[in-house]
């Protein structure tokens, strides 16, 4: 059941109220018995888990070729530490002058 917020305009209170979405809003304040305005909330709405568009949609189509180059990126950074080019020798350091 979704939480609303009121704010009394008489006392200035803000309160929350459960309510269905069927249900009428709310007139009077629960403290002074003024006239109260539903307000707009911030919601804490998260998607979790699979099934979702970034989760298992969005490299669909291109996914083999995106995974084919992060792993050549992550060889070649790897490379990169330890002197050796993507064949595996050893790299030359000097410089050709």
């Amino acid at each position: 059941m979704p939480i609303y917020e009121y704010q009394c305009s008489k006392c200035g209170e803000i309160f929350e109220a459960f309510q269905r979405i069927t249900d009428e809003p709310l007139a009077h304040c629960k403290y002074c018995r003024g006239r109260v305005e539903k307000l707009i909330s911030h919601s804490s709405f998260q998607l979790k888990g699979g099934g979702w568009y970034l989760t298992d949609y969005a490299r669909r189509n291109s996914g083999d070729s995106a995974d084919k180059q992060d792993k050549q990126k992550q060889a070649d950074a790897a490379d990169s530490k330890t002197g050796k080019d993507s064949t595996g020798s050893e790299k030359s350091t000097e410089s050709k002058t």
